[in-house]
């Protein structure tokens, strides 16, 4: 199973739309026009098709995380200790 069959395993288990896919890689900034992401979800025999890379996967996937929960919440600063 290629990385392509993968991501389009997710965008319908999921319900995405490629415009819901663009946003969620831009959420993992990773821009990506809706052009190149046809080209991925072509068959491999197609003059167009293009292999999805390791990092785009790995970008969609961090970019999925943010797009479901939210961003991460971002840590509080250490509180000063008091001297005693």
């Amino acid at each position: 199973m290629t990385n392509n069959d993968i991501l389009k395993k997710l965008r319908v288990a999921l319900e995405l739309r490629n415009d819901d896919i663009v946003e969620i890689l831009k959420l993992a900034d990773f821009p990506i026009t809706k052009g190149a992401l046809g080209d991925l979800f072509r068959n491999e025999d197609h003059p167009s098709y293009v292999p999805c890379g390791d990092q785009l996967l790995r970008k969609f996937l961090d970019g999925l995380i943010i797009y479901r929960r939210g961003p991460a919440p971002t840590p509080a600063p250490p509180s000063p200790k008091k001297a005693g």
